[in-house]
């Protein structure tokens, strides 16, 4: 059987025949030329197409080729993934290389052997002849590019290309104006600079030679991280990707989804489904529900697309996204927090090489492993540290909830959109008073009860017990056992019910739907309660620790039952989900 190797020797010969554009893989570089001629006999004994160029400013290459653009992908892959080669090999162009010297006598540089005589059979009593040893050329001269032939190939870099090197040379010290991949007056002065601090020649215009040495800087944090080009056909989407930190996954639409490789907490997705701005919006709006884009940081919308930038102490993100011709395309970077040197340059390498084909995703491209309530196409969404219950006390929105649910959150948010900030609380009874960033209209608010209920009346407490999972509230139902707690406090109420960590905060409602109290978390002890016992801040304490923080409240007396479908819709009006997030 031939291999795969051999095939794609052969389609490089057979494109060097046809005049085809032809590409090198660049494995090695070393710094005089008896290091490379070393290396080369080492390759040279298990590959083939083995050759050795001069790279300029003393520098000597070893690369494999030429062959066909489209062979030399896969080959490169194979046998990086074979490791016959150095993992950070990658494709160079055939116009980067000009003088060869190896294999011997492929070019004008090349070192001849010198042969050796032959000596006369020996005398018994001559001493032995010894062969004299090979002359060593000098190191072959280096030409590089005139200015005139640097402006040329100059001319010929995309714009991708060019912002590309302004990065580098800002990376460098010697550039601080914009990325515009315009190279005018400063960024002449910050090439001439460069060239100055590295010996070369001061032009204020960089050669090809020179082009690669700046970049071979810049770049040489991503040692092992493997840039190679990318095309997703079905996707539409081209672009350089870190294949030695992440591998494709699957598809779920609107996403093609690369997953990390090994110890690197690296991810990267491809945008791409049909729309127009109002599908746009929507997937800004959503991008920002999951946990791969922390909410700190700069986000940007605009009418043709949107940036959303965002780091917390474990991940940085960055996400790109372009509007055009009814198609939403663009990536996310995920990148473990603290490895920012190397984040910038990867993501700096997608953002220049980033292109687009007509071809879009399928929006219906899920698979069922991607679909779950806490799901995105399979991503996840940000979820809170904890999610409870609280009640409207004010024609404002303000909310009373359990205190010890939002003693120590990042933010606060009432039914997941609505922002809200702790106004009041007191530990000691176990209320905080919430008040929304914006003023809400609730369609009722609580009214508390003024008389004293009676014991063993039944109750129903309305809260979010399975953490928010469902949209609206539910109410469990109870008695109410006693108007103190066990140790006779009179600010607390004894109830029989079989309540979930989700009620806290929750109203306590009699079958009229007057508010009786609060619903307090289950208390930590070394005594273990029966499951359906728990407690409540009674209507009394609520209503005084509202005033002392400024708030007023309703008072009403205690009525008849309603009906339960009346109950059920006076609790949903009244009772909120408060969410605790990091």
């Amino acid at each position: 059987m031939v291999s795969a190797t051999a095939l794609l020797i052969a389609g490089g010969a057979a494109a060097q025949t046809s005049g085809q554009d032809l590409v090198y893989i660049q494995i090695e570089a070393q710094p005089s030329l008896t290091q490379a001629e070393e290396a080369l006999r080492g390759y040279a004994g298990t590959l083939e197409d083995v050759n050795g160029f001069s790279l300029g400013a003393g520098w000597y290459g070893i690369a494999l080729g030429p062959y066909a653009p489209e062979d030399a992908g896969p080959l490169l892959r194979e046998l990086r993934r074979d490791g016959r080669i150095p993992r950070d090999s990658y494709l160079a162009a055939s116009t980067e290389y000009r003088d060869q010297f190896w294999p011997v006598g492929a070019g004008l540089t090349a070192v001849q052997p010198v042969p050796l005589p032959v000596p006369e059979a020996p005398a018994a009593e001559a001493p032995a002849q010894t062969a004299e040893l090979p002359v060593v050329p000098a190191e072959p001269e280096v030409l590089d590019e005139t200015p005139r032939e640097a402006r040329a190939s100059e001319a010929a870099l995309t714009r991708g290309q060019r912002e590309m090197l302004q990065v580098a040379l800002k990376w460098a010290g010697v550039y601080n104006a914009g990325i515009d991949g315009a190279f005018g007056r400063g960024t002449r002065a910050a090439m001439a600079d460069w060239q100055s601090a590295n010996g070369y020649e001061t032009t204020g215009v960089l050669t090809s030679l020179q082009r690669a040495a700046l970049l071979k800087q810049y770049n040489a944090v991503l040692e092992g991280m493997e840039m190679t080009p990318v095309t997703d056909v079905r996707a539409g989407i081209s672009i350089e990707l870190p294949l030695g930190a992440v591998t494709f996954d699957r598809y779920e639409a609107p996403f093609a989804i690369y997953e990390p490789t090994g110890d690197l907490a690296a991810q990267v997705l491809l945008i791409s489904q049909p729309g127009d701005r109002q599908t746009l919006g929507g997937l800004y709006e959503i991008m920002q529900t999951l946990e791969i884009v922390p909410l700190e940081g700069p986000r940007e919308r605009r009418r043709d697309g949107f940036t959303l930038t965002g780091s917390n102490a474990r991940i940085a993100s960055h996400t790109e996204v372009t509007l055009r011709d009814g198609q939403i395309k663009g990536y996310t970077l995920i990148w473990p927090a603290g490895d920012e040197e190397r984040r910038e340059r990867v993501l700096a390498l997608m953002n220049a090489s980033f292109s687009t084909s007509d071809a879009v995703l399928d929006p219906a491209e899920v698979s069922d492993a991607g679909q779950a309530v806490d799901l995105v196409s399979g991503m996840k969404i940000r979820q809170p540290k904890a999610t409870v219950s609280g009640f409207f006390v004010t024609d404002a929105g303000t909310v009373v909830t359990a205190a010890e649910a939002v003693a120590s959150c990042g933010r606060i948010t009432l039914d997941d959109v609505y922002e809200a900030t702790v106004a009041a609380s007191d530990a000691a009874l176990g209320v905080a008073v919430l008040r929304p960033d914006t003023a809400l209209a609730p369609r009722r608010v609580a009214a508390f009860r003024g008389d004293t209920p009676r014991l063993k009346s039944e109750i129903a407490v309305a809260g979010y017990p399975f953490g928010g999972v469902l949209s609206a509230p539910t109410l469990t139902f109870g008695s109410l056992e006693d108007m103190k707690g066990l140790a006779g406090e009179t600010e607390l109420e004894r109830l029989a019910l079989a309540a979930q960590p989700g009620d806290a905060g929750g109203p306590v409602l009699d079958a009229g739907g007057a508010v009786l109290g609060m619903l307090l978390p289950k208390p930590e002890s070394g005594q273990t309660l029966p499951g359906d016992v728990a407690f409540a801040a009674d209507a009394e304490a609520l209503r005084a620790f509202l005033t002392r923080a400024g708030v007023q409240s309703a008072e009403t007396r205690g009525e008849g039952a309603m009906a339960p479908e009346d109950l059920t819709a006076e609790a949903t009006d009244i009772t909120v989900k408060v969410s605790c997030w990091e």
